[in-house]
């Protein structure tokens, strides 16, 4: 009974660190950074008739007003700073705090959700763009799941495979090419790694089948460890690759600054594979049986 109590509580706390890294990066991103909100807010094909039809105002005045676009701007740092209170009460997160559990981590969920899409509509609607924010908005609703509801953890644990393979998989699109490959994508691994940009660019296309290959492998009883594994160190390092790629000594501040957050974001790429990991290791389909304890 011991074991399971201390398996449930290890679980629990790599649930929380993910929604709080998530959390504290998407508050340091809002508040000193600028996320696409106006890739929507200023969208002519969507907004315009409603600007000029309901508020009465033209489209090119509120396109060009400064009190419109600083009235964005100190919005984004209120949703900065509900992520940052995210981030707190969720470390503080315990079993009958189910109120609060609903309103900052489903809250949160939902704000990390629409973020998801507006990034999406940003790089032209690509579907995988989307799917590939997924283990980032079901973290914090992984946690509520096993926090304050009775689900069975066979399900909780189905959801968390779904959102990695939907993560690496969707991340696989653009390394092999079938989205334009990012130009960061090529920039980290020739900063991180002494080899050529053609190099580069095949060992991009290998590491975006290999993510296919987990997407896929994770789901396969036998093999699901390994794969489980795989995810684990690979979403670690393509997290931290994001500051190391980019790292200048003659200008740390900027680097931390810009990058560390980035960071943040994605080491839940690491830890909901670990979860899984966690959760199968000892063969812990052990929820049902703790609940009553």
């Amino acid at each position: 009974m011991t074991s399971l109590l201390h398996s449930k509580h290890r679980l629990i706390t790599i649930l929380k660190i993910s929604a709080f890294v998530i959390f504290l990066g998407r508050a340091y991103q809002h508040i000193l950074w600028d996320p696409p909100y106006r890739t929507f807010l200023w969208d002519e094909s969507i907004l315009k008739n409603v600007v000029e039809n309901i508020f009465g105002v033209a489209w090119h005045d509120y396109v060009t007003n400064l009190s419109v676009d600083n009235t964005i701007s100190l919005s984004i740092k209120v949703i900065g700073v509900f992520y940052l209170l995210c981030a707190i009460v969720t470390l503080l997160m315990k079993p009958n705090m189910k109120k609060l559990g609903k309103f900052f981590l489903l809250g949160g969920s939902i704000g990390l959700l629409i973020l998801a899409l507006l990034y999406c509509k940003e790089k032209f609607f690509h579907v995988g763009q989307f799917f590939e924010y997924t283990i980032q908005f079901l973290s914090p609703v992984l946690l509520y799941m096993i926090l304050f509801t009775t689900i069975d953890f066979k399900k909780i644990r189905l959801i968390a495979l779904i959102a990695i393979a939907l993560t690496f998989s969707c991340h696989g699109l653009y390394a092999i090419g079938y989205y334009p490959r990012p130009g960061n994508f090529i920039d980290m691994t020739l900063n991180s790694i002494p080899i050529s940009e053609p190099n580069a660019h095949v060992l991009l296309k290998i590491a975006g089948i290999l993510d296919f290959v987990i997407a896929v492998a994770i789901f396969i009883p036998r093999i699901s460890y390994v794969a489980l594994v795989y995810a684990f160190i690979w979403g670690g390092l393509t997290a931290i690759a994001r500051l190391t790629g980019h790292f200048h000594v003659d200008f740390l501040w900027n680097t931390f600054n810009q990058w560390t957050w980035e960071v943040l974001i994605r080491l839940p790429h690491a830890f909901i594979p670990l979860f899984v990991m966690i959760a199968d290791r000892p063969n812990l389909y052990f929820w049902k049986r703790t609940q009553a304890i």
